[in-house]
C-alpha cells in the first residue's frame, strides 16, 4: 500500500468490497484490540510520567520537612520512599520498556502479519464498509476520498 493517504483509504475501500464478512470482521477485532492496548500503553506512559514527578515533589516535600525542624520523619521518607522500586527491582520506566519490548511489540507485530496475510496489509477495513454504508452519497461532507 502507498503511503498516500487517498491512495490508501482508496485501497483500503477496495479491499473492503472483496474480502468476506467473516475475515473482515476478524481483522478489525484484532486490529480494535491493538487499538485499546494503545490506549493502554499510553496510560502506561501517564503512571510512568505522574509516578516520576510525585517522587521528584516527594523529594521537595522531604527537603522541606527537614528545613521545618523534621529531620527525623525527612530522613525516614527519604530513606524508605524517595526513589523506591514501584515493583520488585523496577523503576517505571523498567516497567515501561518490559511492556514496550515484550506484549506490545508481539501484539503489534502479529496484527500487522494479520492484515498483511488476509488484507493485503489494508487497515481499518470495518470502518470503510461502515462509511460506505452510512455516508449520503454525492453530498457534501460524505465524500468517500478527499477531493471527491
Amino acid at each position: 500500500m502507498s503511503s498516500d493517504p487517498t491512495t490508501a483509504a482508496e485501497g483500503a475501500a477496495e479491499a473492503a468490497e472483496r474480502l468476506d464478512d467473516a475475515t473482515v470482521d476478524a481483522v478489525g477485532k484484532i486490529t480494535e484490540a491493538l487499538e485499546t492496548t494503545e490506549r493502554a500503553r499510553g496510560h502506561l506512559y501517564t503512571f510512568h510520567q505522574l509516578t516520576g514527578s510525585a517522587d521528584l515533589a516527594l523529594g521537595e516535600g522531604v527537603e522541606a520537612l527537614r528545613e521545618a525542624g523534621h529531620g527525623e520523619l525527612a530522613d525516614r521518607i527519604e530513606r524508605d520512599l524517595v526513589g523506591r522500586n514501584v515493583i520488585s527491582g523496577r523503576w517505571t520506566f523498567q516497567v515501561v520498556e518490559d511492556y514496550d519490548d515484550g506484549y506490545y511489540t508481539v501484539f503489534r507485530d502479529l496484527e500487522r502479519e494479520a492484515r498483511e496475510a488476509l488484507t493485503g496489509g489494508a487497515r481499518h477495513l470495518h470502518e470503510a464498509r461502515m462509511k460506505q454504508d452510512r455516508r449520503t452519497h454525492g453530498r457534501p461532507g460524505h465524500e468517500m476520498e478527499p477531493g471527491d
